[in-house]
């Protein structure tokens, strides 16, 4: 079997992984809106104590980075598809969690649960698009991927939102995600291609010389590296993974901030469960749907201007979210935000993709991904001390702001750019042959 890559060479799988990472934003858009903004009243969270309502986002945090690094090389070992069922099955005791807690840490245990089933199953999405697309299609791949996962998280926002202000908030998001979570493992298991042989196939031909398209720049290493070198690698070794990695970890402040302190701060200034809800689901809506024209461009334009011009837009939409007080005004900031995180989301995994050999890529994606989820711990953490110390919630958005415009610094000073077709080179490694 040739495993030719190119998205119209691989339609199905492509589709199934689109379907997949869909349920996976569904899932994670369960806890949302509902949950941070009912933290005091439903869980028993103290008034005011902002680092409470932040735990439930450091354990996922923390757990989905961890599960990112784990899932990357067990998929090299075992395959995708193995690695995105067990991932489903964490996720099925997720809305029985929500349903019986007796108080907020069974939420930060149902978060672990999530950041378990999100570093599987998400990240198997977006390996198995890597293992069968063209190096010229990665940015359009990544972001209808992530079209379709943040899509999801954004219509689930909103559908929650409405279903706890109908119905009994709980049993609402007990049904809600248990629909999702089997639904999702039906069709991982019975329509989900193993992608593992695409990869294999392409070092090979990389190997021999006959691997058509633009000639990659990999970093130079070992053509099989340990696990300790492969994140020595992206963390540090590696100027310009290195920069990749922490615009990774930074933008996830963003995503904490959306999260969990965005519907406290709304619903302090008296917004309602379903203004919270679409308020973070113009944010998601835009970032998905924003996707599919920004990852394109990148494979038009390279990735490295795409990702610093996203950083500056989210800074300033940030900064300016706190002072805006109509809900149409922080409609359109929320929108803002999202366009900004369209430009840098998917064109950071693409420039990822771009450098790193496809024998140990899924292994290069995880390291990325540990370091990127471990940002919403980071931001969490930082935001809930802020807030609390300050006993002012626009501190949160004040100190995510001026992260997001220093991580575009460190990237204008410390990436070079990664596209086959516009690289001058990349530090570390000349280009394949």
């Amino acid at each position: 079997m040739s495993y030719q890559l190119g998205i119209r060479q691989n339609l199905t799988p492509f589709l199934q992984q689109l379907l997949q990472v869909f349920f996976v934003g569904l899932t994670i858009g369960l806890q949302r809106t509902v949950i941070p903004a009912l933290a005091e009243s439903e869980f028993g969270v103290a008034k005011g104590s902002m680092l409470a309502v932040f735990a439930f986002v450091v354990s996922f945090g923390v757990v989905k980075g961890t599960m990112n690094f784990v899932s990357g090389r067990l998929a090299e070992r075992v395959g995708r598809r193995r690695v995105l069922i067990w991932g489903w099955l964490f996720a099925l005791p997720i809305p029985f969690v929500i349903l019986f807690a007796s108080n907020w840490w069974w939420i930060v245990g149902a978060s672990m649960l999530l950041g378990i089933n999100q570093g599987f199953a998400w990240s198997m999405t977006v390996t198995a698009k890597m293992d069968i697309v063209r190096a010229d299609q990665r940015g359009l791949a990544t972001g209808i991927n992530e079209f379709a996962g943040y899509g999801g998280v954004a219509l689930a926002g909103v559908v929650t939102g409405y279903l706890a202000s109908l119905f009994e908030p709980r049993l609402s998001l007990f049904a809600f995600g248990l629909v999702i979570a089997i639904a999702a493992l039906l069709a991982a298991v019975t329509a989900f291609t193993e992608t593992l042989p695409h990869a294999r196939a392409e070092a090979a031909r990389h190997k021999a010389g006959v691997q058509t398209g633009p000639v990659p720049r990999f970093v130079d290493a070992p053509e099989h590296p340990s696990t300790a070198e492969v994140f020595a690698l992206v963390s540090w070794k590696n100027r310009t993974f290195m920069a990749l990695a922490q615009a990774g970890s930074v933008e996830k402040f963003v995503d904490a901030l959306m999260w969990a302190l965005l519907p406290v701060f709304l619903v302090s200034k008296g917004a309602s469960l379903i203004e919270i809800g679409w308020i973070t689901g113009i944010y998601g809506f835009v970032w998905g749907g924003s996707q599919l024209w920004t990852g394109p461009l990148s494979d038009r334009v390279g990735r490295k201007w795409p990702t610093v011009v996203g950083f500056l837009i989210c800074s300033a939409g940030v900064f300016a979210f706190p002072a805006l007080t109509a809900p149409l005004e922080r409609s359109f900031a929320a929108a803002v935000i999202g366009v900004g995180m369209a430009l840098l989301y998917p064109t950071l995994m693409a420039a990822m993709g771009d450098i790193a050999p496809p024998n140990w890529r899924g292994s290069a994606l995880g390291v990325y991904r540990f370091w990127r989820d471990l940002g919403y711990a980071i931001g969490a953490v930082a935001m809930g001390v802020l807030a609390d110390a300050s006993g002012l919630l626009e501190a949160g958005f004040w100190f995510t702001g001026l992260a997001m415009a220093l991580s575009a610094l460190w990237l204008t000073l410390g990436m070079e750019e990664t596209h086959p077709g516009h690289a001058a080179g990349v530090s570390g490694g000349p280009p394949a042959r």
